[in-house]
């Protein structure tokens, strides 16, 4: 059985563009799913990357161009410039990890509608996600209990830090960024496609 692990920033617009479709992927293909939530920020500051606010004013225009076309190909709504962005995404991904525990343990609840749900409110729905109430509000949503957050924070600050380490000596550096228990990596919700040709021995 393949395992995918899915190192993911909650206020990634193209993070927000893959939809569900690592999802259906997965299934497709009888993998399972580990869900590394990582600051991006941190991330990009040790591999390489260059925040928006410093990038040049043709690199900044062109994300905004190609943020439309992605989402018009995925048949998605987005907002270029959401209210409540960007935001503390700590809280979020803490939420993520305790849900992820929680189903480790035997918990009912969708895990990957919930994770959706958090950039689709970022980045559709005008939604502060770094508020308490909204975290609550998604994962009850998602069938988790509505305080699961609350009671995790200790684990979600710890494994959001070891997961930016393990991102680092990984070889991760952006988001969505998917690794193969095969080896293989993928950069970017435009390469889902070839994780699901790998998956099937085609690439």
């Amino acid at each position: 059985m393949p395992q995918i692990d899915y190192f993911l920033s909650t206020i990634s617009p193209f993070t927000y563009l893959a939809g569900t479709r690592l999802e259906e992927i997965a299934a497709k293909h009888g993998a399972t799913v580990t869900y590394k939530p990582v600051d991006i920020g941190g991330l990009f500051g040790r591999t390489g990357g260059t925040a928006l606010k410093d990038r040049p004013e043709g690199r900044r225009e062109y994300r905004l161009q190609e943020m439309t076309r992605q989402a018009a190909k995925a048949g998605m709504k987005i907002n270029l410039q959401p209210m409540f962005w960007p935001t503390n995404a700590a809280p979020s991904a803490y939420a993520i990890i305790a849900a992820q525990a929680a189903k480790a343990k035997g918990a009912a609840g969708d895990l990957g509608a919930f994770v959706h749900s958090i950039l689709r409110a970022c980045w559709a729905d005008e939604r502060d996600i770094a508020s308490d109430e909204v975290i609550r509000d998604l994962l009850s949503k998602a069938g988790f209990e509505a305080d699961l957050a609350d009671k995790g924070l200790l684990l979600g600050a710890e494994t959001y830090a070891n997961n930016l380490e393990e991102a680092v000596n990984r070889g991760v550096f952006g988001s969505p960024f998917y690794l193969v228990d095969s080896g293989q990596r993928f950069w970017g919700q435009d390469r889902l496609d070839d994780l699901d040709l790998h998956l099937a021995g085609k690439l």
